[in-house]
């Protein structure tokens, strides 16, 4: 058993592919903050290196805008980081536009659709309390 958990919920009512680029795009801000939960390189029978993996399972957790909205908040009173997705970020092209249009949202009226963090177990089941797994 780990004593940390590895999560990221996205929004209910979104479309399959948007739920997959969300995760994905969340999961790469955790692992490129937290270094050492990716594991070794794999190597299959023909000797075929292949990037490493996070060593532990990633929860992904689903819950409704409002859910999502408590969960940003419980992270941020607890000072647990995490990678966040909003909306608008949908409608940009690019990183840069990703951060410009980010910042013009607070936790009080950012659309989030995507929320990912990396914590203590315990903690993270507090902050994630009211979304349920992804069907």
């Amino acid at each position: 058993m780990f004593e940390t958990k590895f999560v990221v919920v996205v929004r209910d009512d979104l479309a399959a592919w948007q739920k997959l680029n969300v995760t994905a795009f969340l999961a790469t801000g955790i692992a490129a903050a937290k270094a050492e939960i990716i594991g070794e390189t794999y190597r299959d029978a023909a000797d075929n290196v292949y990037y490493p993996m996070s060593v532990q399972p990633i929860i992904v957790l689903c819950a409704d805008a409002q859910t999502l909205a408590k969960v940003q908040k419980r992270a941020l009173n607890r000072g647990v980081s995490s990678s966040i997705y909003v909306e608008e970020m949908f409608t940009t092209g690019h990183d840069t536009a990703n951060r410009e249009v980010f910042s013009k949202f607070s936790p009080d009226n950012a659309n989030v659709v995507g929320i990912a963090f990396h914590t203590d177990r315990k903690i993270a089941d507090k902050i994630s309390k009211g979304a349920r797994m992804h069907p």
